[in-house]
This record gives C-alpha cells, structure tokens and sequence, in this order.
C-alpha cells in the first residue's frame, strides 16, 4: 500500500532540463510510433484513430443536472490498444487492435454507483475511424459531428445516457511543444489533447425513468505507446472546472519507492484557453477502502498552486460525491477508482466541480501501460 505522500514538488524541472535536447526515438522496440515534438496536428483527421501508437484513449466525463436538481456524474472512456502481428497470412493483422470500455453512472442523491466494461476485437462489434472521430463499441459511442460530439452509452442496463457535447472553450495541448511527458525515458509521453469544458444537455435514463439533463463535460484524448516507466506503479489525475470559467489539468506520477516523478505536472487553462504549467502539492486528506478489491484510495484530496490570476498560492479541495465509485476491472483489467467530485476553496466554499481518478491502489500498473 502507498505511503501518504504530502510534499510540494518541483514538477517542471524535468521539462526544463530535458526540452531543449529531447530527442525521442521514432519507434519503441515493437515497431510502434513514439510522440515527436513539434508534430503538426491537422483536424478533424487528428481526433480520430491513430493505429501507428500503441495505446489511444477518448475519455469523456462530466457532471448533469436534471430538471428536479437531481445531480448525476458519468464517464465514457474508449481505450483502443494495438498488438503487433506477424501478418504472415494476412496484412490486415499486422496490428491486432483491440477495444475497451468503459462507463460508469453517478446517481449523487442515493450514492448509487453502477458500471461497466466491454472488450472487442475492432473490424467487428468495435472501431474507429482515422479521418475523424467516430469510435463505437458495441452501440456505445463517441462522433464528432461538424464542431460537436453525440455519446451514447449506458451502464448494466439499469441506466443510459445520451448526449450532445458542444465545446464552449478551444481544444487545448498540455505538455511542451506538443509532447506531455510521463517519465525521463523518451517513450515515455504522449500527445495529450483536450477539450477542457463541453456544455452538456440530452437525456439519461434510470430503469424506466427518462430526464432530461444539462451540465459540463471534459473530454481527453490521449495518443501514445508508452506511459509508464519501470519505476512507477500509477498516477493520480484530476480534472478540475471552475465557475470562474478556469479550468486545471493535474497528474501525479507515483513511484515504487514511495516518491513522486518530477515529470508530474499541474496545467491551468485560463478563460480564453491559454495553458500555463506550474508546480503544485497534492495532500492526500481522507480514504476509502474498498470491500471488493481491498484497495485503499486518497479519495479527498487538497491540491495546491500559484493562481496566475493573484499571483498567490491557492488551495482546492476534492470531495467526492460518493465514495464508492471504484471500477474493479471486471474483464481482467486494473481495478481503479474514477469519481465525481464538488471542489471548495480553503474557505469551505463550493468554487467548481472535478473529477478525480487514482490508479495503481489495486496493483502495479507498469508492466500494463510500458
């Protein structure tokens, strides 16, 4: 079990030392494409698929609120992962892609948590496209029409969603030059783009129950081979919307010996889309333990960092809505825990909302994500 770490890091350090003369291989030992920096993105072609990366992920989680103030959280995370092939019978499988998702379903007023997971090979019941996004396991899925996105997914078949995301604020690139760094191996990054805040309406479903809903969203897509190095066990991830109409992006890279990698880092996203990196401090507050897997997760946490805009240190609590919202990896992957969380200030006021992932509690995830 991880220690309880509570330090201020330096996180940008690594950028620093190694920005000027980083120089990543083109391809990691089993052929697959490694994120160069300086790279030209060209859209909507570069929100679709990228077989020539190894691990490739869309990650949309959000916060709704129904007509009678219900308040729900959900995520919908497409992973495609390719594996290399002999291709001797057939180019076609040279890269074997496979598809994994995920959904989850917050109901805030009762607690109740549900999810789900599903795995298919692609060219079947799961795909997506390279010109654009549109990526579909089973009849769950992401499509970008025109500038907005249509998601459908469900979660046991106790509850379902359908959704129109409109990006209220540009897509932004976190990291330097277009490469977010993971780790001091050059493999070890990936092109990390996002939409930050996506307004949010449609229509959930919960047994027979149909409500309409409006809320806020964050998407991640993320392009990589590579996320881990051998010294790091997992990460920590927030996701973190301010009314004011700010947003940050914060990750935590964990080691095995109980530290935490400089290559971590915390990213503002001011009102007009502009990222600035800084340094942070992440105090893990309260835990749960779940009765599943046993794992014990920093589910409140504080996270702290120069506000750009006052030019002082400034302090964000996460609280969970619930506490039990841990996936268990019901189809042989890595339990991790993803919730939705109400954000305070340090004088106990509510200023945003957030949603926090914590992976590694359950098992080491290194050898899975390298």
């Amino acid at each position: 079990m991880m220690k309880r770490l509570s330090y201020f890091l330096l996180l940008l350090v690594g950028f620093a030392l190694h920005a000027d003369d980083f120089h990543p291989p083109m391809q990691t030992s089993e052929g697959f494409a490694v994120p160069q920096p300086g790279r030209v993105f060209s859209f909507p072609r570069d929100h679709g698929s990228h077989p020539e990366f190894k691990v490739e992920w869309w990650y949309v989680t959000g916060h709704l609120l129904a007509e009678d103030g219900r308040r729900f959280g959900y995520q919908a995370t497409f992973f495609r992962q390719a594996a290399k092939g002999d291709g001797a019978e057939n180019p076609l499988f040279q890269h074997r892609q496979m598809y994994l998702t995920h959904m989850a379903f917050l109901d805030a007023n009762t607690g109740h948590f549900l999810h789900q997971e599903r795995v298919n090979r692609g060219g079947w019941d799961a795909d997506s496209s390279v010109t654009g996004l549109d990526v579909f396991n089973g009849n769950w899925s992401l499509k970008m029409n025109g500038a907005d996105m249509t998601l459908r997914g469900s979660a046991t078949g106790e509850a379902a969603f359908d959704l129109q995301l409109k990006p209220s604020k540009p897509l932004v690139m976190f990291g330097v030059n277009g490469v977010s760094r993971k780790a001091a191996q050059p493999t070890a990054a990936s092109h990390y783009l996002t939409f930050p805040r996506l307004a949010t309406e449609g229509t959930v479903r919960i047994g027979n129950e149909s409500l309409k809903v409006h809320g806020e969203s964050w998407m991640d897509h993320e392009i990589s081979s590579s996320q881990l190095s051998p010294e790091q066990i997992g990460w920590d991830w927030a996701a973190i919307q301010l009314k004011d109409g700010r947003e940050l992006m914060v990750y935590r890279m964990r080691l095995k010996n109980g530290g935490v990698d400089p290559f971590s880092t915390l990213a503002w996203v001011d009102a007009a889309g502009v990222v600035k990196h800084d340094t942070f401090s992440w105090k893990e507050l309260g835990f749960w333990l779940s009765k599943v897997t046993q794992a014990r997760y920093p589910v409140q946490v504080e996270i702290t960092a120069n506000d750009p805009a006052t030019q002082k240190r400034m302090s964000l609590r996460l609280e969970p809505l619930a506490e039990a919202q841990e996936q268990t990896g019901a189809l042989g992957g890595t339990a991790y825990w993803e919730g939705a969380c109400r954000v305070l200030d340090d004088q106990g006021k509510d200023v945003g909302s957030a949603f926090l992932e914590l992976t590694g509690y359950s098992g080491d995830l290194s050898a899975k994500f390298r």
